[in-house]
């Protein structure tokens, strides 16, 4: 699996390695991925992704999972999370 956030996109990024006779060495700086259980208020059910701390942190700032799937384009989420946002809006949709 690529380490990359299911919510915001936010993926591997390079860089040097700089010693002190500054020899540069590539290397990688990759995310802080955690498996995280968040709960869906619209489906009324936890859903498991692996998401950034960062991604966490925003979650829970905009007010929760729903309203950050419903205001994310689709080009920063994975293949799960674009499902999830589909039958988040459906159950939104059918609701109002």
């Amino acid at each position: 699996m690529s380490r990359v956030c299911e919510l915001t996109g936010k993926g591997r990024q390079i860089g040097h390695n700089v010693s002190h006779a500054n020899n540069k060495t590539k290397r990688s700086f990759l995310p802080n991925l955690q498996h995280v259980t968040l709960m869906s208020d619209a489906l009324g059910r936890s859903v498991r992704l692996k998401v950034s701390t960062h991604g966490i942190r925003s979650v829970e700032h905009v007010g929760g999972l729903d309203v950050w799937l419903l205001k994310t384009s689709n080009d920063d989420l994975s293949l799960k999370a674009r499902r999830l946002k589909r039958e988040v809006a459906k159950k939104v949709a059918t609701a109002a």
